[in-house]
């Protein structure tokens, strides 16, 4: 009840009439039946601005992190995240992603719709990089199609670190479903889920025209973090 409140009456109406979205593709989210919808990430304000504009509920894993905020913000946090059907996803540890890969296959099994970010994380610099092959195990052992989705122009509203968003236009495409019923019984082999998984990118990369980058984001991130230092302070020559 509380999603539906959320999304037609308080937050829904509020977010089209600032962000004023430009949908394109909207009518190849199916009516009914499961499916995943795979996105590029570039904002937090894509948590919201998405579902706002599906007419059916979508469950989003959701990193646990902001689950677990401390203080006043970090409870209102969970609090909203959880009220809005959306699960936590440890995203630490060996076992993470078939932790995630279970979740998914939950909602899914109900009919539902699942959105997922195949990168893992937002785009740091908003270019697009490699996906994670999550998306199309679930994809494969669930048996449904996945809607290719791009968000463009939430990178320049709200970047990361950036706590409140600019009040500016924003567009939403969706693509054609991407059918994998030929990859049936093919969830365990790496080849078929790579290319399964390259074929989502390849697709959300159309949508969005974004740069492309084939390393994954949390690793460029990290090594980009551990080089600042040293461009920062660079080594005396004696």
């Amino acid at each position: 009840m509380f999603y539906y409140v959320l999304k037609y009456v308080v937050l829904g109406p509020v977010l089209r009439l600032l962000f004023r979205p430009r949908i394109e593709g909207l009518e190849y989210i199916p009516e009914d039946g499961a499916a995943i919808v795979a996105g590029n990430h570039l904002s937090f304000s894509d948590h919201f601005l998405m579902p706002a504009i599906i007419k059916r509920r979508i469950t989003f894993l959701a990193k646990a992190e902001y689950f677990t905020g401390p203080g006043i913000k970090g409870r209102l946090t969970a609090a909203f995240f959880r009220s809005a059907g959306q699960i936590p996803v440890d995203r630490s540890g060996k076992d993470a992603g078939q932790a995630a890969i279970r979740e998914g296959l939950g909602v899914l099994s109900k009919g539902e719709l699942l959105g997922i970010y195949p990168e893992g994380t937002r785009s740091h610099d908003g270019r697009l990089y490699k996906g994670k092959v999550g998306v199309a195990v679930m994809a494969i052992t669930a048996g449904v199609p996945v809607i290719p989705c791009a968000m463009l122009g939430t990178f320049e509203i709200q970047p990361p670190g950036q706590k409140l968003p600019k009040i500016k236009q924003v567009a939403i495409r969706f693509g054609e479903p991407l059918d994998f019923s030929r990859y049936a019984g093919m969830e365990d082999q790496k080849a078929a889920i790579r290319a399964v998984t390259d074929e989502i990118m390849y697709a959300i990369l159309e949508l969005s025209g974004q740069e492309y980058v084939d390393e994954y984001a949390a690793k460029v991130k990290a090594a980009e973090q551990a080089a600042a230092p040293a461009r920062k302070f660079p080594k005396l020559r004696r």
